[in-house]
C-alpha cells in the first residue's frame, strides 16, 4: 500500500511540475485561476455563480420599478417536463405572456432575488447599446470600419472590418471559439487579466463578410467602440440606456477582467431571471417601452434581419440576426442563450417570452430535414413546447 501511494504520489507531483512549467513558459498565468476556481473545487468548468470570483461593475436598479402581472388562472407542467428540467438543473422558468406571467418557478436555492450568469445572452445587449449609440449619432454608421474607433485595426487586413461585420459574427479573425478547451481564446478571456490586449491582438485570417463563424471577441470588441464612441464605460451606458428605462427591480452586475477593468462584454452579465425578463420585453417590441422608444425601429429592424452569409456548415445563414439568435418556423422565434442554457426568449406572434437559468443546455441540432432548426439547441424547442401546451 505504501509503495502504491508513493508511486500515484511520483505521478502526481511530476504531473504539477509539468503543469507549472508550461503555464510559465507558455506565460499562461489565467490557468492557475481556472484550475483552481473549478477542478479544484470539484467543477468542470464556468458555473453561473461565478460572480463573488470576480470583479465586477455594479448597474442600479431602475428608480421606477417595472412590475409584471401575475395571470388570473393557475398554469403547471406535466410531470415529464418536471422531470427534464430537474435533469438539466434548471435554476429558473419563467414564462410571460401580455405582460402577465403565467408560470414561475425556482429551483434549490435560487430564488427570485438571485443574480446568475448570463454568458453568452449578453451578447445581445451589447448589439442593442451599440443599437443606442447609432441612435444618438455617436456611431455614424454600422458600415464604418473599426479601424476608426481601434488604432489597432488599420493594417494587416483587419482595415476592412467594419462594425456590422462585428455585429453580423463575420469579421474573419482568428479567435478560438471553445467552451471546453482550457487554452482558447475563451478560457483566457474567462479567467486572464488582460481582455483588451487579447481581442486588440487578433489577425485577420479571412476576408470579412462571408461567413458566419460565432466568435466571442466580436461582441468584446463591439464593447469597445461604444465606449470609444461615447466616452463611458459600458455599465453606466447600459444603465442609462436601456436598464434604467426597462424598470429593473435589481442591481445587476458585469464581471471585469480586474479592478476598475474592462467588462466581459462576450458574457458574465449578473442579474435576476425577471429583469432578464424584462430585457425579452424590450426585444418583443423591438426596441419600444410603454411607448417610448429605447431603440429605433430602423436599427431593430436590422438586428432582426439574417444577414446574408454562409455557416460554418456550408449552408444559408437562417439561425442569427446581428448578435440575436433566430428560428425562422412557425411561429418565428428570437433569442438570446448562454452556454448553460441561458435563454431570453422571444415569441412575438404569441407576444410571450420565456425565461430559463440552469447549469446544462442540451447540444444543437445538426442535421435535420427543417433547415431552420439546424445549430439551435434541442432543448430551445422543449421550451416552446412547454409553452405552447400551457398556452392550449
Amino acid at each position: 500500500m505504501y509503495k502504491l501511494l508513493k508511486y500515484f504520489g511520483k505521478i502526481f507531483l511530476g504531473l504539477f511540475l509539468l503543469i507549472n512549467i508550461f503555464i510559465v513558459l507558455s506565460g499562461r498565468f489565467y490557468l492557475y485561476k481556472g484550475i483552481w476556481y473549478t477542478y479544484l473545487q470539484g467543477k468542470t468548468g464556468p458555473t453561473i455563480y461565478d460572480k463573488d470570483i470576480f470583479h465586477s461593475e455594479k448597474i442600479q436598479a431602475s428608480k421606477k420599478t417595472y412590475i409584471w402581472k401575475k395571470s388570473d388562472k393557475t398554469y403547471s407542467l406535466d410531470k415529464k417536463d418536471e422531470v427534464f428540467l430537474k435533469k438539466l438543473e434548471s435554476k429558473s422558468l419563467l414564462i410571460i405572456r401580455n405582460d402577465s406571467i403565467l408560470y414561475e418557478k425556482y429551483w434549490d436555492t435560487h430564488l427570485s432575488n438571485t443574480v446568475s450568469n448570463s454568458f453568452s445572452a449578453a451578447k445581445t445587449l451589447v448589439a442593442l447599446l451599440v443599437g443606442c449609440a447609432l441612435d444618438e449619432g455617436k456611431i455614424k454608421s454600422l458600415d464604418e470600419p473599426v479601424s476608426k474607433y481601434l488604432n489597432n485595426f488599420s493594417a494587416n487586413g483587419k482595415e476592412k472590418i467594419t462594425i456590422r461585420h462585428l455585429l453580423m459574427m463575420s469579421s474573419g479573425l482568428d479567435w478560438e471559439e471553445s467552451a471546453v478547451n482550457p487554452l482558447s481564446e475563451n478560457a483566457k478571456s474567462y479567467y486572464g487579466s488582460d481582455l483588451k490586449n487579447l481581442v486588440l491582438s487578433q489577425k485577420s485570417i479571412q476576408i470579412p463578410g462571408k461567413k458566419w463563424i460565432y466568435q466571442s471577441g466580436n461582441s468584446q470588441l463591439l464593447a469597445y467602440i461604444v465606449e470609444k464612441a461615447c466616452n463611458k464605460n459600458l455599465s453606466t451606458y447600459l444603465y442609462e440606456k436601456i436598464w434604467s428605462k426597462i424598470g429593473a427591480e435589481n442591481p445587476a452586475y458585469w464581471s471585469t477582467d480586474k479592478k476598475n477593468g474592462d467588462e466581459k462584454a462576450f458574457c458574465c452579465l449578473y442579474a435576476t431571471s425577471r429583469d432578464f425578463a424584462r430585457v425579452g420585453k424590450l426585444i418583443l417590441q423591438k426596441g419600444q417601452w410603454n411607448n417610448n422608444t429605447i431603440i429605433s425601429s430602423t436599427y431593430m429592424n436590422e438586428f432582426f434581419s439574417n444577414p446574408n452569409l454562409s455557416t460554418e456548415e456550408n449552408i444559408p445563414n437562417y439561425r442569427y440576426g446581428l448578435h440575436i439568435w433566430t428560428y425562422l418556423g412557425n411561429p418565428k422565434v428570437y433569442y438570446c442563450r448562454g452556454i448553460l442554457g441561458q435563454y431570453i426568449i422571444t415569441i412575438p406572434e404569441k407576444n410571450m417570452i420565456i425565461v430559463r437559468t440552469g447549469m446544462k443546455r442540451l447540444k444543437n441540432i445538426e442535421i435535420n430535414k427543417n433547415k431552420y432548426k439546424i445549430g439551435h439547441p434541442k432543448d430551445l424547442f422543449l421550451y416552446l413546447d412547454m409553452a405552447n401546451r400551457m398556452l392550449n
